[in-house]
């Protein structure tokens, strides 16, 4: 069970901060889109840039344990992390584009599908690029 637990202590918090991140893009969107009266793309940024700022810290923080000192480290790593998001963000727009407008697949279907294929590349990316080890 122990073995389990260590090869696996990245991926738990990973995909309950996940879960989190998707309920304060929602509650950030909902917020600028009714209280405040905002129009659905200004909400849906803001909602995205709260939520990627939210995914940042609680990953940095209690999924992959940061080392990062000082001002300048943390902001490559910051930015890295909001580059990355950002590439994901279009390769999902990219991929809902060409197999749902264009192919005509099941959108709902190709949703999760991108999701997916989101999800792993933002954790391989944080893995291995935004919040690697130093040696």
């Amino acid at each position: 069970m122990r073995r389990l637990y260590e090869k696996y202590k990245d991926v738990i918090p990973y995909l309950f901060f996940g879960v989190c991140t998707t309920l304060v893009n929602i509650i950030a969107y909902w917020l600028c889109a009714h209280p405040f009266g905002m129009d659905v793309v200004p909400s849906t940024v803001i909602a995205w840039v709260v939520a990627v700022l939210f995914a940042y810290l609680t990953n940095r923080k209690w999924v992959f344990h940061s080392e990062a000192k000082g001002s300048k480290e943390i902001l490559i790593e910051l930015v890295t992390f909001f580059g990355c998001r950002l590439a994901t963000g279009v390769l999902d727009w990219l991929m809902m584009f060409v197999l749902v407008d264009c192919l005509h697949f099941n959108d709902v279907l190709i949703k999760v599908i991108a999701n997916v294929v989101v999800i792993v590349l933002n954790y391989v990316a944080s893995k291995l690029l935004i919040f690697r080890k130093k040696k």
